[in-house]
């Protein structure tokens, strides 16, 4: 039960990840202009913002699960919002966008410390961001059938993990190659991410039908 529930939000964070948003953005563009470290750093600040939003986000809705209405709103809203991302990875999959190496003129050269924090407040900029985390996080908590504290730690523990993981290997790999990464590539990772998007699209919508609506036609 608990590695399932690791497993999933290990999944989660890395279906985000795979999204090449403001973050990856600024990590392949350190990593070419300025190395290893000062991208990664920004994956970790990214993390830890990620992991405010999805604390705030799982405890909030873990709170409230004994309440049918916001079980149901879990399921319908969770399973939209899911189809929603996997709708848009394909996309990006179909019509890749390139990303932009190039670092603006004069642009002012961070610290170790400033690009940590840099990645922290990219990650937490958005407004949308408690809404995605309340809806999609919460409908993967919902159905777990652990309950309590163990049970959020495990799934913030995965979530966090691959956040790192996948700052790691976005660093080495910007680090590295010292060009502009290729349509190729982001058609990979956004192939990926619809997937997984639509992975948890799939098995939110049938546990919420098993869970909300099989018993209810078996009471008729």
């Amino acid at each position: 039960m608990l590695a399932s529930l690791f497993f999933s939000g290990f999944a989660l964070s890395l279906s985000l990840c795979l999204d090449l948003g403001t973050v990856n953005v600024a990590i392949v563009r350190e990593g070419i202009a300025r190395g290893f470290w000062p991208s990664f750093l920004i994956g970790v600040g990214s993390s830890f913002g990620d992991l405010t939003y999805a604390v705030l986000a799982t405890t909030g809705v873990a709170l409230l699960l004994g309440y049918p209405a916001v079980r149901w709103s879990l399921w319908i809203g969770g399973t939209a919002v899911l189809l929603y991302f996997a709708a848009t990875m394909v996309r990006a999959a179909v019509r890749p966008k390139p990303i932009d190496a190039a670092e603006p003129d004069g642009a002012p050269r961070r610290s170790l410390r400033r690009s940590f924090f840099w990645g922290w407040g990219l990650a937490v900029a958005s407004p949308t961001s408690i809404l995605w985390f309340a809806t999609v996080g919460g409908s993967v908590v919902a159905k777990s059938p652990v309950r309590g504290a163990t049970a959020l730690t495990v799934f913030l523990a995965g979530f966090f993990c691959a956040g790192i993981l996948w700052s790691l290997g976005m660093a080495l790999l910007s680090s590295a190659s010292g060009r502009r990464l290729g349509p190729a590539f982001v058609r990979t990772i956004s192939a990926m991410s619809a997937l997984l998007f639509l992975y948890f699209a799939v098995t939110v919508f049938l546990d919420g039908y098993t869970s909300l609506l099989a018993p209810a036609s078996l009471e008729k």
